[in-house]
């Protein structure tokens, strides 16, 4: 399977809301790896690193339990902010 990134060579679109919310919840990468495997999803620290910097793809199913362990919906977690609104909508 090809895969094609994001933008701005990315490879997903909810990384940097990932890490926005990990670091409100004041937790560490290492952290909330721990957290998510605790809930059942089999994670290290490095795939937590790769993911807030787009260097990894999210499958569908490892959203959900992200959402869950930071509280959020997954929309949430697929907002984009103010500058990719402006990019998309060509504004």
């Amino acid at each position: 399977m090809k895969l094609y990134p994001y933008k701005n060579g990315k490879y997903n679109a909810s990384g940097c809301k990932i890490r926005e919310l990990r670091k409100k919840s004041n937790l560490s990468q290492e952290q909330l790896a721990a957290k998510l495997q605790l809930a059942g999803l089999n994670i290290n620290q490095k795939a937590i690193s790769r993911i807030e910097t787009g260097d990894r793809v999210i499958p569908d199913f490892e959203l959900l339990y992200i959402s869950k362990v930071l509280s959020c919906s997954i929309s949430t977690l697929l907002e984009a902010d103010e500058n990719e609104n402006k990019e998309i909508s060509g504004v």
